[in-house]
């Protein structure tokens, strides 16, 4: 899977960071405390962002390995800053074809951020066996979820966001996606393999100030419900270029839905 330029992730980053469930965060960050040291495989680390969130909150010792299959994200990864003590890898590999690769090696914790809405409940499932196998927690944040609101509320909004989660279930590079049902399906299959569970959203908020990634994100939204092909264009340009117009106005505010999560292996009795 690729497809998210350095741009866009640039873009949504800051967003990305103040959305985190602090309460998630917490429930993993608490699993680690008092020791002295950490190893990380970040699954579709795009240029690093989950390092940045994370990394100054986590054990003074770090080896970070950062997978993704995307080769110029990679490079941009690799070029992160960071303290003596903390080394960072960064591994091309296909998660596709080789997941069970990207976790071998000495490893306590599995991160991934924006991915589990992208991947099949196969995949998922696949990914949550390889880490009850191996007794590794996972840190996921940010899979949106499906929900969406605007402010002012449009005539059209309701179609094009049903539009848009119709099409989050598309084939994304894993299977059909599991889109806005990825936090549920992992936490049913999370109790299956014997974890413990917390959850929390992580919305992302834009306000009136906060043009450039409307944009980008309603023109996205705009393009998904254009390609399925199930509402008439006029009705999708028509609704574009009026939200558009409010974002112009200064006058738009809207509300992404996501939602993080924290899996930990419990104690085998």
């Amino acid at each position: 899977m690729s497809g998210f330029s350095i741009e866009w992730l640039t873009l949504r980053e800051p967003y990305d960071l103040a959305a985190r469930n602090a309460t998630v965060l917490d429930a993993m960050l608490a699993a680690f405390s008092g020791q002295a040291s950490i190893a990380v495989v970040d699954l579709a680390c795009g240029t690093g962002s989950t390092f940045r969130a994370i990394s100054k909150r986590l054990p003074a010792r770090q080896n970070w390995r950062l997978v993704d299959n995307d080769l110029g994200l990679l490079a941009s990864a690799s070029a992160l800053g960071r303290p003596p003590e903390v080394t960072v890898a960064a591994k091309a590999v296909d998660l596709v074809r080789d997941l069970e690769l990207a976790l071998d090696g000495p490893v306590d914790l599995i991160t991934t951020s924006a991915l589990l809405d992208l991947v099949s409940e196969e995949w998922l499932e696949r990914l949550m066996v390889e880490a009850a196998a191996r007794r590794l927690p996972v840190y996921a944040a940010l899979s949106y979820d499906g929900r969406v609101s605007f402010d002012p509320a449009g005539p059209f909004d309701a179609d094009i966001v049903a539009a848009v989660n119709r099409h989050q279930h598309g084939n994304k590079g894993f299977g059909p996606a599991l889109g806005p049902d990825a936090v549920a399906a992992a936490k049913l299959i999370a109790k299956r393999v014997g974890y413990s569970f917390v959850e929390g959203s992580s919305d992302w908020a834009f306000g009136t100030n906060d043009a450039p990634i409307q944009r980008e994100v309603l023109r996205g939204f705009a393009d998904a419900a254009a390609e399925l092909r199930d509402l008439p264009s006029a009705h999708v340009t028509g609704w574009l270029a009026q939200r558009l117009d409010l974002i112009a106005a200064g006058a738009s505010s809207m509300r992404v839905g996501h939602l993080d999560f924290f899996a930990m292996p419990m104690p085998i009795r």
